[in-house]
């Protein structure tokens, strides 16, 4: 019986692949920020794998998500847009800097919620209830059930191992072309030019990838991206409006081990907006809680002023190794980030955007098929994940805490039945 204590791997090396030398002021030399395996060799060829390497997977560009990035219709405005006062949610979420940003906005519902999360309301959102919960229900869950508990130590790494294997699956030019360099946290985490995030009409570049998950006919999409640099701060949000992305997961620390894993990316105070070349950047609210922190984020684009609103919510309690050795706070954290999301596909980051934010993608559509009642399987989620960009999950422990993660969900839902 797997007993996920147990099973982890012992590890000294960063979770999210993230190395010491990680320093902002010396990115030319950076290193690999992923598993040993990674084939770093390959990334910086000239030719980074030839046509003799066949693409075994979707090609996905932004027409894909065409669909996904245009705002409500008219038929739409009075369920996805609502009023705020200027004053009304500041005082509310907090009491320590309670003078304006700047003037306050329309905000969807989700982003503009008056008062604060409650712990008793997070418990709720984790209780994961399937859309019909009947006799042959609970005994395919069961089933599930014993078939995970089924799966050994040797079991797992095995699935893991096997995953290790694929190739490079597509080219990574863009990233590799030498304006583009320094644009790259780490040296051998490149997106797929198949999949790669283009930012306006000219497609110019940024770390980030498409990621479209199937499973049942059912499909979720995200982008994964790195913690931005200094120097791709706009770059980062000019993607987000971009792509009408209304929510924003982070997982990670700003600065975790005496090394920074992200850079700042938006205003620390309500009364300073961040002020960019292109874009103003204002913080409209904001709530810590125990273990991930809420800000409401308002991006306004100078030369039209246009804005666009955005839920910053930022997991603060993974270690600066491993993985938590609590799934609870996870499990919740992911469940408010999907019931937060409305538009545009889930921007999810760590500080490569592989690891960590590969975790996330996992379980959170893991969590959606058990709410429809559909069958799942991690190993072809994270094999999806693969195919669109390279390395998604990097170690055993976190590919392990996958599992343990579900194990728990499935198991409080067959106990409360």
């Amino acid at each position: 019986t797997l007993s996920p204590k147990k099973v982890r791997m012992n590890s000294n090396r960063n979770d999210d692949a993230e190395d010491d030398s990680d320093n902002l002021n010396f990115r030319k030399t950076l290193p690999s920020s992923s598993q040993k395996k990674t084939p770093t060799k390959k990334v910086f060829e000239k030719k980074v794998n030839s046509e003799t390497v066949k693409s075994s997977h979707m090609t996905f560009s932004s027409k894909n998500y065409e669909f996904l990035f245009q705002e409500p219709s008219e038929s739409e405005s009075d369920e996805t847009m609502w009023n705020v006062s200027e004053f009304s949610s500041r005082d509310m979420w907090n009491s320590v800097d309670t003078e304006p940003a700047g003037p306050s906005k329309t905000l969807p519902p989700g982003l503009s919620d008056i008062g604060t999360v409650s712990e008793k309301e997070l418990t709720q959102l984790a209780q994961i209830r399937p859309l019909i919960f009947n006799y042959s229900s609970q005994s395919a869950m069961n089933d599930c059930l014993k078939m995970l508990q089924g799966k050994n130590e040797y079991d797992i790494i095995r699935e893991f191992l096997e995953l290790e294997q694929m190739p490079l699956l597509d080219d990574l030019r863009s990233g590799n072309e030498l304006l583009n360099k320094d644009k790259n946290r780490y040296r051998d985490i490149l997106p797929y030019d198949s999949s790669r995030v283009p930012l306006g009409k000219n497609k110019d570049y940024i770390n980030a990838s498409y990621i479209r998950i199937v499973n049942h006919e059912q499909e979720y999409f995200y982008i994964a991206t790195q913690g931005p640099l200094p120097e791709t701060i706009e770059d980062f949000w000019q993607m987000v409006m971009e792509n009408n992305c209304n929510v924003i997961a982070m997982i990670t620390r700003e600065i975790e081990g005496g090394v920074i894993k992200c850079h700042s990316y938006w205003p620390i105070s309500l009364k300073e907006p961040l002020e960019l070349k292109h874009i103003r950047i204002l913080l409209e609210n904001f709530q810590i809680t125990r273990y991930f922190i809420i800000r409401i984020l308002q991006i306004v684009k100078k030369s039209t002023g246009m804005s666009h609103c955005v839920k910053h919510l930022q997991f603060t309690r993974w270690p600066d190794h491993g993985t938590p050795a609590s799934a609870d706070f996870f499990i919740k954290y992911v469940r408010y980030v999907r019931k937060n999301h409305a538009t545009g596909p889930l921007v999810v980051h760590c500080s490569a955007g592989v690891g960590r934010t590969g975790v996330f993608i996992c379980v959170d559509v893991v969590f959606c098929a058990i709410e429809k009642n559909c069958l799942f399987n991690i190993m072809n989620i994270v094999t999806q994940m693969r195919k669109q960009r390279y390395g998604m999950i990097q170690t055993k422990e976190q590919y392990q805490f996958c599992y343990e993660i579900v194990l728990e969900v499935l198991q409080n839902i067959l106990a409360l039945s």
